[in-house]
């Protein structure tokens, strides 16, 4: 089978390009053929696709060509629509998995994809089908305004870097992916790492078929564990961002005879290091970005890997990989993390933004070393069993085989007929 896998990064930016990889190389190794799709980066991997890459854009970059360009681009890219149907002309693909295609690459790609009458399934790694600042998060708490398609939310809210002017370009983008021109109605099949992001969708009022497929912890042979600390550690590793609960964790820690470890690099970076300061709480270290062996090492240390979001996670990487590592987590009882952190088993979990129970689980692991240890015993089964390399290629092979038995033609609408004719006129230049 020759898959082509679809993300806007094709280097380890997060948790989605971290499950990309491993998508590739478990289908790799059960001798698929896998083509890759992404946005020219300098720090992408070497790929012999790149040439069909979409250019870059910067969603940072403040000049005024670079927002025009960026803002088009989110809304119908037809650069990617030509890219990737250059890429077609070149590749005969079964099927295409994608995965986090927004903004950078759009779902323009699917009008493409569906015209060359390829199979399309599409991995959600955030609420992004449903909400269009991807998080389900306002003023620092869940949020789900814009259940049932009321999209106009996210302009009145202002939930988009609290920018009128991002809300309302991210109001339109919604309105014309989803009720102008349906454009994930041509995905086949979708899946959800976690059962609660399957459900959430569900009741946001998501069409879409969903199935569940966690995640999984690729080549765990060569993953070695490692039970227990020889002196109290708390390790955090992930995006620095609003959203993952990092005050609630500083604050949860400041005195305790521990040093907590931050890994990672986000907005959120700079005011923690200052709340730190402010509040005196020396017992903190900011590593900075780390992967790899260095990573697993800062990992096999510690006590406990501690997850204290305050949004719906979706299925952490952060917390089966600690797992993988013979680490219990310490996690917030929201989103998918109980799914993985089953209280009293794997970890303890707490209520989100609750310090003082965020301190008690601490204290509790602390206390009871040898319970800690047990923890990461089980942590380690779950991943063997539950979130094997082999049980997720099962599911993935079915998922893959429903989604090519049951691809059909899909008719759009009027205007979903124009983009149509502009996107095949762009490809013949």
């Amino acid at each position: 089978m020759q898959v082509l896998l679809a993300n806007k990064f094709l280097f380890e930016k997060g948790g989605a390009e971290k499950s990309l990889f491993e998508t590739a190389r478990l289908l790799q190794a059960h001798g698929h053929g896998t083509r890759f799709f992404a946005m020219q980066h300098a720090r992408n991997l070497p790929c012999a696709d790149a040439r069909h890459f979409v250019s870059e854009v910067d969603y940072e970059d403040g000049s005024l060509r670079m927002r025009l360009k960026a803002g088009a681009r989110m809304l119908y890219s037809l650069e990617a629509a030509r890219k990737l149907a250059g890429l077609l002309d070149d590749a005969r693909i079964d099927i295409a998995h994608l995965n986090n295609i927004y903004h950078q690459l759009s779902p323009s790609i699917l009008r493409t994809l569906h015209r060359r009458g390829v199979p399309m399934v599409m991995s959600l790694r955030d609420y992004k089908v449903v909400c269009g600042s991807y998080q389900m998060l306002a003023d620092d708490r869940p949020c789900e305004a814009c259940r049932a398609g009321r999209h106009l939310q996210a302009t009145l809210k202002r939930c988009v870097k609290e920018s009128l002017a991002a809300s309302v370009l991210t109001t339109v983008e919604m309105t014309l992916h989803h009720r102008i021109l349906d454009l994930y109605g041509l995905v086949d099949l979708f899946i959800s790492p976690s059962a609660f992001l399957k459900d959430k969708v569900r009741e946001m009022g998501f069409p879409g078929e969903v199935v569940h497929l966690p995640n999984f912890v690729g080549g765990l042979a060569q993953v070695a564990p490692q039970y227990g600390s020889t002196r109290p550690r708390l390790v955090y590793s992930g995006r620095l961002g609003r959203e993952k609960g990092l005050a609630t964790l500083l604050r949860a820690v400041k005195g305790l005879p521990l040093n907590l470890e931050i890994i990672g690099e986000g907005p959120m970076r700079k005011p923690l290091e200052a709340l730190a300061s402010l509040e005196s709480i020396a017992n903190v270290v900011f590593t900075g970005y780390l992967s790899g062996d260095a990573l697993q090492d800062h990992v096999r240390a510690a006590t406990a890997v501690v997850v204290p979001s305050q949004w719906y996670e979706n299925n952490p990487r952060s917390v089966i990989e600690a797992f993988a590592l013979g680490k219990p987590v310490i996690g917030a009882r929201i989103g998918g993390i109980p799914e993985l952190v089953r209280d009293g088993d794997t970890g303890l979990t707490f209520p989100p933004g609750d310090v003082q129970a965020l301190r008690g689980c601490i204290d509790e692991l602390l206390a009871q070393p040898a319970r800690a240890v047990e923890m990461g015993r089980r942590g380690r089964h779950l991943v063997e069993t539950e979130l094997s390399p082999e049980r997720h290629y099962a599911g993935l092979m079915q998922v893959y085989e429903r989604a090519i038995a049951g691809h059909r033609p899909r008719a759009g609408g009027l205007l979903s007929s124009v983009m149509n004719g502009m996107a095949k006129g762009n490809e013949t230049r």
